[in-house]
């Protein structure tokens, strides 16, 4: 395209696999500027392109890996993408994000995203090198652990630093809680993105790029990436020394970590499990970064005993450590960690994960299914190897395993316990119980009941945490308002007020529930699953209870907020502020 643009290259690589074919879609400036990625370039393509009511493992349901504007730019957390789909576990907006430099790459090889339609004959792999793009053969990597995938593919494609997103056997499987793996341990997991990749026969996309983002104002993002590096300490010493799970022991205080599926109360051993354990343990061994990232923020753990780990495989962030952990009864680090491990191997979402295994364990405890075991260990609370076994089952569909493989929501249509389930919308809720008498606790309880996929943890409901989403900004960095215009300015030029930049999440947030409406969600979908709103067990939220009331009235004021109807319907002068009436003609 003849225009001069910064941040982005105007082009979408489009791929029917059914026909075997890709082609270059073209987006001019102005269009790419309501869209600028992430969750708003997602539900664009799931408005626009996808029949109502399709079945989510059809060849039908589209893929989107949707970067931001400023993923790939030579910024602190300026790494992250979207990909988003029908959602196989909800039925509703899928999209899970995730960092690493997968994203980045693409955006290096000159695409502002790919959209995957149809499914292979048999299994197949993408290639890209810059403009170069082939659909190639997979068979021999199908069945393959993670691992092996990205070695044999960086092999095979003769590029060592080629970056690798695929699907473990979970994904080949169709387990709706899959998700899709980059660099060993970047996981977009939620959503069950890894069963539509897997319906796909799509195994892997591999990228190689060798072109530089054009900057806007090159000094002014220069001068950013100065800024997070000298104000290291000062920012973000505790994300640089431990990442994610620091004071596990103080949090489960104030009731904030989920204890065995969500009954609540103290969990002895939190400190056991904690960030600053992995370290006083030797576990862990350094950290390591996303693309351009001076912060440092993600775990790499090494065991030999009692369990193998490899370092390539990072370690566990708060949520895979409560989720195997806590949620489960279990306080053994070294478990977790080779939990962790596994379901990054293969290719399957830990909170899920967790979270299945210990309402299974809720519902033997119960008498509901009192015989209830994975691969022959018996799903009790504080059963360690269960949790092992139970990553395996659930990943390669073997007993038990299989009905669980369908997520919790669905596994109780066949099981019973569906008054146990942590679910909102179909959705495994993440790890942070929403009783907690903090501001974050009061935040998360409306995250989790109206965030477009479900139980989101992120407050990805919020309007600056929804721009972030879609320009391609991890949350961790501490940008504020200021500085995320300053910097959106300085890569693409736009001159963005601060309004406008909110509009950015506003838009986004809209269109997500645009789909959802279509797709049959409505009020009634926006609330906490019974589990979480009982009082813990014991400790210092056993007289406190979450009432419905309270909670639908802070929805409503939610959607006011939003400029959406008490039905949480987008009214009609929304749809226009926000420039995209079209979408609900749609």
């Amino acid at each position: 395209m003849s225009e001069e643009r910064y941040g982005s290259w105007g082009k979408i690589l489009r791929v029917d696999l059914t026909e075997r074919r890709t082609w270059a879609e073209e987006l001019d400036e102005a269009t790419f500027r309501r869209r600028p990625g992430g969750r708003a370039m997602i539900a664009h393509y799931l408005l626009s392109e996808l029949t109502p009511g399709t079945d989510p493992l059809s060849p039908d349901n589209l893929l989107i890996f949707a970067p931001g504007v400023l993923t790939g730019t030579p910024l602190s957390g300026a790494s992250r993408h979207a990909i988003g789909a029908r959602s196989p576990l909800t039925g509703g907006f899928g999209e899970a994000e995730v960092g690493g430099f997968w994203g980045a790459e693409l955006k290096r090889a000159g695409w502002d995203g790919i959209v995957v339609r149809g499914a292979a004959a048999a299994p197949v792999y993408l290639w890209i090198k810059d403009d170069a793009v082939e659909i190639r053969d997979a068979s021999h990597l199908w069945g393959k652990e993670i691992m092996e995938t990205e070695e044999t593919l960086k092999a095979e494609v003769g590029e060592r630093l080629a970056r690798v997103c695929e699907i473990g056997p979970a994904g080949e499987k169709c387990v709706r809680i899959a998700g899709i793996v980059n660099d060993f341990k970047d996981i977009a997991g939620r959503a069950g993105l890894g069963a539509v990749m897997g319906s796909k026969r799509l195994k892997a996309i591999a990228v190689k790029g060798s072109r530089q983002l054009p900057l806007a104002d090159a000094a002014k993002v220069k001068e950013v990436a100065r800024w997070v590096a000298d104000t290291l300490q000062e920012q973000h010493w505790a994300f640089h020394n431990y990442g994610t799970g620091m004071g596990l022991d103080g949090y489960t205080k104030v009731g904030g970590m989920a204890v065995r599926n969500f009954e609540g109360g103290p969990f002895e051993q939190a400190a056991d499990i904690s960030a600053e354990a992995l370290v006083e343990k030797g576990y862990r061994v350094k950290m390591e970064a996303c693309w351009a990232c001076s912060v440092r923020c993600k775990k790499v753990v090494k065991l030999e005993e009692p369990y193998r780990i490899d370092p390539k495989y990072g370690g566990p962030e708060f949520e895979s450590t409560a989720a195997l952990g806590s949620h489960c009864g279990v306080g053994d680090l070294a478990v977790i960690s080779k939990a962790n491990e596994r379901c990054n191997a293969l290719g399957i979402d830990t909170i899920s994960t967790g979270a299945v295994i210990a309402w299974a364990m809720d519902l033997r405890r119960r008498g509901i299914l009192p015989d209830a075991e994975l691969d022959g260990e018996p799903l009790e609370f504080g059963n360690a190897r269960a949790v092992l076994a139970g990553v395996e089952a659930i990943a390669h569909r073997r007993g038990l395993g299989d009905t669980l493989a369908e997520g919790s929501a669905r596994a109780a249509e066949r099981l019973g316990g569906a008054e146990l389930l942590t679910t909102v919308k179909g959705l495994e809720i993440a790890m942070h119980d929403p009783r907690q008498r903090t501001e974050y606790g009061r935040s998360v309880r409306v995250s989790y009941a109206t965030s477009p996929g479900g139980g989101d943890h992120l407050l990805a409901h919020l309007p600056p945490r929804s721009m972030r989403n879609t320009v391609g900004m991890c949350f961790f960095l501490r940008y504020d308002e200021p500085k995320m215009l300053d910097i959106v300015n300085a890569v693409t030029g736009w001159g963005l007020t601060q309004a406008e930049l909110t509009d950015i999440g506003e838009r986004a947030l809209t269109l997500a529930r645009l789909f959802n409406d279509r797709e049959g969600f409505g009020v009634s979908d926006d609330r906490l699953p019974e589990q979480v709103t009982k009082p813990h067990v014991s400790g210092v939220l056993s007289k406190v209870r979450l009432a419905p009331d309270d909670l639908a009235a802070q929805v409503r004021a939610y959607y006011a907020g939003r400029g959406w109807d008490d039905d949480g319907h987008p009214k009609a002068e929304t749809l226009e502020r926000l420039g995209i009436t079209e979408y609900a003609r749609a």
